[in-house]
């Protein structure tokens, strides 16, 4: 029974969430600091981890689940984000995009809509990671700590440590840790 009444709250939840919580403004907007701890609140319930401090901007859609943001992370509004796996201190901008599987599409006997998806492979971002506006990361891609990704990149392989990345498909242009003369 406790079971079947905690299902109902997170399915009352999920709605509000998608009802009018994600509907909210930004909590950037003077006045609307509240509106990152209601989403905030939200994600608790739709996330598999939700630490600490994290922050949901509007527009933020969870297709299949197999999320977490760590503590002081935040989504940019109108992001897409599913199997995706996110550290401590990440700051994502808008725009964002996961894509975690494909669709099939080997067979030619058979339209591809009718082929499925491949399995999930999750996106791995580590700590003190600053991703910028309307970047994508495909499946499989482990972006390791205190790397930048650009503005617009699409990042198809891991990122190293301390790496900025920028392009399509996004190439290392430097690292953080070296001085540049």
């Amino acid at each position: 029974m406790k079971k079947c009444i905690t299902a109902i709250i997170v399915l009352i939840i999920k709605l509000f969430y998608n009802l009018v919580a994600k509907r909210l403004p930004s909590s950037y907007l003077p006045g609307y600091h509240w509106t990152r701890k209601v989403r905030g609140y939200c994600g608790r319930f739709l996330l598999d981890k939700a630490g600490k401090n994290i922050n949901i901007e509007p527009f933020v859609d969870f297709d299949y689940g197999m999320v977490s943001l760590g503590d002081n992370s935040s989504f940019g509004s109108h992001s897409k984000v599913s199997g995706c796996f996110v550290g401590n201190n990440v700051m994502i901008g808008s725009h964002f995009t996961v894509i975690a599987r494909d669709h099939c599409i080997d067979r030619i006997d058979i339209p591809m809509i009718q082929q499925g998806f491949t399995k999930i492979r999750p996106i791995i971002i580590d700590d003190d990671v600053w991703i910028g506006d309307n970047v994508t990361i495909l499946k499989g891609v482990h972006v390791h700590s205190h790397s930048v990704i650009a503005a617009g990149a699409v990042v198809t392989k891991d990122v190293p440590e301390y790496a900025i990345v920028g392009g399509v498909p996004a190439k290392i242009i430097r690292f953080r840790n070296k001085k540049v003369d």
